[in-house]
């Protein structure tokens, strides 16, 4: 869509406002509305001016003016708005010099792709990022200098069969892992789903399939297709806002966190990942699990670089609960066909060459979703710039192994601390074609450190008082 076909789809269907959308630093979509009278033409060229300083990770006091510019292609109308309302994601640029400003998400993403094709290996990276979420009915949390605390509840919750319910207690709630597939009424959300997806398809996203996921409580996916990295970054969003906006809207509660529950699964952001050129996929080959030479470069450099991707792609305190063994966790580093024990895994739904793909289970839907294909993509790239083969399939239940097979196979890290840790020694990969810069890891680097990691280490446990009070 151009920018004169915006406005004039403004005017033909009688919209009100503009709603100029753009992402902060850690990954949460901000926003400020303009009348529909102020758009024009060159508002996509010109920009609308904003304050930087009071967002996340960006801007000090003294140089707070930013630009958003808005991407036409990206126009979508809001289902929740009383008054009729056109959605716009932007980009965010300097007013001084007109660059596009470094530490905006979008535009890392943006110059990745270009990156991507100066290199000369593909012209397109495809991604399939699979969002897990839960619905919850309430979630209360607080914390103070003397006391700190969360309750979750939901009708579907395991934890509720026994609980004296108004009407009575109607059962069929998931067991604990035990929550895949079910049919109504165990499966409580497939009409609330079905809403999602609908918003979903009209906001011109394309979706595969919606079901029940394996915790109780809950747990839920919705499969978008596959599309080019900046494009499925804004999907990304948009399925997070349209989401949360449908639940809340039916009295529902909708959070993405990787591991609100205790002893039940996690949820992830399992990432597809292709590349193409020409308009021919280049992971497909007659190799291992059908897979191309430049396929297996591509994992070798995933792999190698896993601890330094995981400080963007499982960004929380929080991932790092979903990133243990027994849960269905990615915890191992190393690649598989069909294998969902391994860290990259090689669907073979499909003998199709277009179908061909790696599937990196690490990432949680915590994450920012630019930065983290930004981050597989460049690992990737020097996987293939190096030839780094990443060694030889593991082809078995790699959460049973023996102890002395165990030893060899390298994990996940154990914490956040781990990965950033790795970011500050492995990250030259990521500075190629000024993708990153030195500035976004190392204000990445002390924002997660500082606001997140060292704000959770500080502060009491609850579950300290039940192990250590009367000491």
């Amino acid at each position: 869509m151009t920018p004169k076909e915006v406005v004039e789809k403004v005017k033909k269907e009688g919209v009100e406002f503009i709603d100029l959308k753009f992402i902060d630093f850690p990954g949460v979509w901000q926003h400020f509305s303009i009348p529909a009278g102020e758009l024009n033409e060159d508002s996509f060229s010109e920009g609308v001016g904003f304050d930087g300083s009071s967002i996340r990770g960006w801007q000090a006091i003294n140089a707070s003016d930013m630009l958003v510019m808005p991407d036409p292609d990206t126009a979508f109308l809001d289902p929740f708005t009383a008054r009729k309302t056109l959605n716009l994601i932007c980009n965010v640029v300097d007013p001084v010099t007109r660059m596009e400003y470094s530490r905006d998400p979008r535009n890392i993403a943006r110059k990745a792709e270009k990156y991507l094709r100066s290199t000369g290996i593909a012209d397109t990276s495809y991604f399939g990022p699979e969002l897990e979420f839960f619905i919850f009915d309430s979630a209360r949390f607080e914390t103070s200098y003397n006391y700190g605390f969360y309750y979750i509840d939901s009708i579907a919750g395991r934890w509720n069969s026994g609980k004296d319910e108004p009407g009575g207690n109607q059962a069929y709630k998931p067991r604990y892992k035990e929550g895949y597939f079910p049919v109504a009424p165990t499966d409580k959300f497939q009409d609330l789903r079905s809403e999602m997806v609908t918003e979903m398809l009209k906001a011109g996203m394309r979706i595969e399939a919606h079901h029940h996921e394996v915790a109780t409580a809950g747990q839920s996916e919705i499969d978008m297709g596959f599309n080019s990295l900046v494009k499925m970054g804004d999907s990304v969003m948009r399925y997070k806002y349209l989401i949360k906006n449908i639940a809340y809207r039916a009295g529902k509660t909708v959070t993405f966190m990787p591991k609100p529950l205790f002893q039940d699964n996690g949820s992830g952001m399992h990432t597809h990942f292709s590349l193409w050129k020409e308009g021919k996929p280049l992971f497909y080959g007659n190799g291992y699990a059908n897979l191309s030479e430049t396929a297996l470069y591509a994992i070798g450099g995933i792999l190698t670089h896993a601890h330094s991707i995981l400080a963007f792609a499982a960004p929380t305190t929080n991932s790092y609960k979903r990133l243990v063994p027994g849960y269905e966790a990615p915890v191992n580093l190393a690649y598989s066909s069909r294998n969902r024990s391994a860290a990259v895994r090689i669907p073979v739904y499909s003998p199709s060459p277009k179908a061909k793909r790696v599937e990196f289970r690490c990432p949680d839907p915590s994450s920012n979703p630019y930065l983290t294909f930004c981050t597989i993509l460049m690992a990737a790239l020097d996987g293939i710039q190096k030839k780094i083969h990443p060694g030889e399939p593991m082809d078995k239940d790699l959460y049973d192994l023996e102890p002395e097979e165990k030893a060899k196979i390298k994990t996940t890290p154990a914490s956040l601390e781990e990965s950033l840790k790795a970011l500050e020694k492995d990250h030259e990969y990521l500075l190629r074609g000024d993708v990153f810069t030195e500035d976004v890891l190392s204000t990445w680097i002390e924002y997660k450190r500082l606001k997140e990691a060292d704000q959770i280490r500080l502060r009491p446990h609850p579950h300290e008082f039940e192990l250590y009070f009367d000491i």
